[in-house]
């Protein structure tokens, strides 16, 4: 992580730590970095649905055509459909804007290269070392001056893109949304309405400053009253850019991207189409996940949290499944980045080409009871090596033996430290996690 950058692009509160001239400054970067003699740099650029996202779309949009770049917008979309459209479209990258699941008055930049991935780390640094530069590349003059272009069309590919993945039709199936008034209010009900689904969605109505609140993945509780009050078959949340799904099955439990993980790479293994490939978790993915997977005989990687380590992982490996417990969840034969679409499509077809509920598709997993608490501090890696912490941590990993776990680690995006637990019981997770905790709090780093 650098200065501006970390695990997920450019964070922070919109005209406080990320401003309008920071999104200018970065047009300016892109359109330089990416200028090739004789052809011009050309963007793909999505928003979510928060007020600053035109704020900053302008800025971006500035400082690329007074570059030389043209900039095509696909608007409102999802963070999946910048990088499909980057990549099939031979983008020199593209840019999504969005905070994903934080709250309206934060705002993002994410980077994502020609290719469709997360933009690569030297030019994340190239690009920190630009901002922070009084550097002012020349100014492009007369007909190098670059465009503007509504690209309404390449969101529109990426939906036709989705349907033709389809392997059965929705008919009949009762699907709740939640669109978390984010980048899916529009596209998840076209896609489900196009293929047959009786739809109900909520969170689909963004005022600018409504994104998250109460609603989408990372408020699962109102999908689930949803689901039992209708009595939906299935219901699937979205945070604010999508590129996250959770869902609820027909009784109205919650399914999280472990879960998720588990039924497809089970769906795959009875098909025939999983080989000896496996998939790569974090290690915030549930022990309930590896436990389960190792039963089926199913190999599976660990890796750092965030959706961009696990596709590293993946190139490595060669497996074609990975994802987060959060809904980051990557099919590689498909996509090079977590799509909520795409995964509420493929938990349709697991559901369907076994004719069994999602509850029904779970009734072997067993999940292992978790606490996560985070605590805000002020010297992240201090609080990671102080001896307290690292003494209690010790004391509870040995108390909870060979049926639990422990983990610290920091946030990339935050000033906070999480702690998490998991054991046989949420009694003894909890009280492994409240004894770092209180590690934590005596070490005089927690603001």
């Amino acid at each position: 992580m650098g200065k501006y950058f970390g695990t997920d692009g450019f964070r922070g509160e919109a005209n406080k730590d990320l401003t309008a001239i920071h999104a200018f400054r970065l047009g300016r970067f892109l359109g330089t970095y990416f200028h090739k003699e004789g052809e011009r740099c050309r963007v793909v650029i999505g928003k979510d649905t928060r007020a600053s996202g035109y704020m900053l779309e302008d800025a971006l949009c500035a400082g690329l055509t007074c570059s030389g770049a043209d900039a095509y917008l696909l608007h409102v979309t999802t963070t999946a459909s910048v990088a499909h459209i980057a990549r099939i479209e031979g983008f020199d990258c593209g840019v999504m804007i969005s905070a994903s699941h934080n709250p309206y008055w934060d705002n993002g930049l994410k980077l994502i290269n020609r290719n469709g991935e997360k933009m690569e780390d030297e030019v994340i640094n190239a690009c920190e070392a630009f901002l922070d530069s009084n550097e002012e590349p020349p100014l492009a003059t007369r007909a190098g001056i670059g465009r503007v272009i509504d690209h309404a069309a390449g969101r529109n590919r990426y939906l036709g893109y989705l349907i033709s993945l389809a392997q059965h039709s929705f008919r009949g199936v009762r699907v709740g949304l939640d669109c978390a008034n984010g980048s899916s209010w529009q596209l998840a009900s076209n896609l489900f309405k196009a293929l047959g689904a009786e739809v109900y969605a909520i969170g689909q109505y963004p005022n600018g400053e409504n994104i998250n609140l109460g609603v989408g993945s990372t408020h699962l509780e109102t999908l689930q009253k949803h689901v039992r009050d209708f009595h939906l078959d299935v219901g699937f949340a979205f945070d604010g850019d999508a590129d996250r799904c959770l869902c609820v099955d027909n009784n109205g439990n919650p399914v999280d991207g472990d879960m998720i993980l588990y039924l497809y790479a089970k769906y795959m293994q009875e098909k025939g189409t999983l080989g000896s490939s496996g998939v790569v978790a974090t290690i915030m993915s549930n022990l309930g996940l590896f436990r389960s997977l190792e039963k089926l005989g199913i190999p599976c990687e660990q890796t750092d949290v965030g959706d961009r380590f696990v596709y590293e992982r993946m190139q490595q490996t060669g497996y074609i499944l990975g994802g987060e417990q959060s809904g980051h969840i990557i099919f590689g034969k498909f996509a090079t980045t977590g799509d909520g679409l795409l995964t509420a499509l493929k938990v349709m077809q697991a559901m369907l080409g076994q004719k069994k509920s999602l509850a029904e598709l779970l009734e072997d997993y067993e999940k292992y009871p978790q606490v996560l608490k985070n605590v805000r501090v002020s010297d992240k890696q201090a609080v990671l090596s102080h001896p307290d912490v690292l003494a209690a941590k010790a004391e509870a990993e040995k108390k909870l033996g060979a049926d639990g776990r422990m983990l610290l680690r920091k946030s990339g995006t935050e000033p906070v430290i999480r702690v998490m637990a998991e054991a046989r019981t949420f009694e003894k997770a909890d009280e492994a996690v409240e004894k770092v905790l209180s590690a934590i709090k005596d070490s005089g780093f927690t603001i």
